[in-house]
C-alpha cells in the first residue's frame, strides 16, 4: 500500500511540471500571435495611407490623339467583292500624372506614326468582336509605351472606331 501511495504521488508530481510547460507554451504562442496581429493592424495601415495620399496627389490627364483615317488591308474573300476598306479611329491616352502631359504631347507625331503603321496592316476580321477590340487596345498601349519611354501611358481609350 505504501508503494501505491508513492506511485500515485510520483505520478502527480510528474504531471504538474508537464502541465505547467504546456500552459507556458500556450501563453507564449498567444502572446506572439497577439504581438504579430497588433503589428499588422496598427503599423501596416499607416503605410497604406501614405501611399494612398501620394496617389491622390497625382492628377490623371487625357491626351486626345488626332483622328486617324486609313485604308486597311482587305480580307482575301472581300478583295474581289468590294472596293478598298477604310477605318476611322479616334483615341485618347490616359496619363497617370498630369506633369508628364507636355512631354508626351511633344511625342504625339511619333505616336501617330506608330498607330498608322500598325493599323495599316489590320484587316476587317481582326476588328470583329469585343475581344478583338481589347487586343487592339493592348497592342496600341504597348506600342505607345515603347514610343514614350521613360514616360508611361496608363490606358488607351477608344472614342470612335469605324470600319467601312
Amino acid at each position: 500500500m505504501a508503494q501505491d501511495q508513492e506511485s500515485s504521488s510520483g505520478e502527480v508530481g510528474k504531471t504538474k511540471p508537464k502541465s505547467k510547460l504546456v500552459l507556458i507554451l500556450i501563453v507564449a504562442v498567444v502572446l506572439i500571435g497577439a504581438g504579430a496581429g497588433g503589428y499588422f493592424f496598427l503599423l501596416a495601415p499607416k503605410k497604406d495611407k501614405a501611399d494612398h495620399a501620394e496617389a491622390e496627389k497625382k492628377v490623371t490627364a487625357f491626351l486626345d490623339v488626332k483622328d486617324i483615317m486609313i485604308g486597311i488591308s482587305p480580307d482575301n474573300a472581300q478583295a474581289t467583292i468590294s472596293g478598298p476598306r477604310m477605318m476611322k479611329l479616334h483615341v485618347a491616352l490616359e496619363i497617370a500624372d498630369a506633369k508628364e502631359l507636355p512631354a508626351i504631347q511633344a511625342l504625339q507625331p511619333r505616336i501617330e506614326d506608330i498607330f498608322l503603321v500598325y493599323l495599316r496592316e489590320m484587316r476587317p476580321m481582326d476588328l470583329q468582336g469585343s475581344a478583338a477590340i481589347l487586343r487592339l487596345k493592348e497592342e496600341l498601349l504597348r506600342r505607345v509605351n515603347l514610343a514614350v519611354q521613360p514616360k508611361k501611358v496608363e490606358a488607351i481609350l477608344i472614342k470612335e472606331l469605324l470600319v467601312q
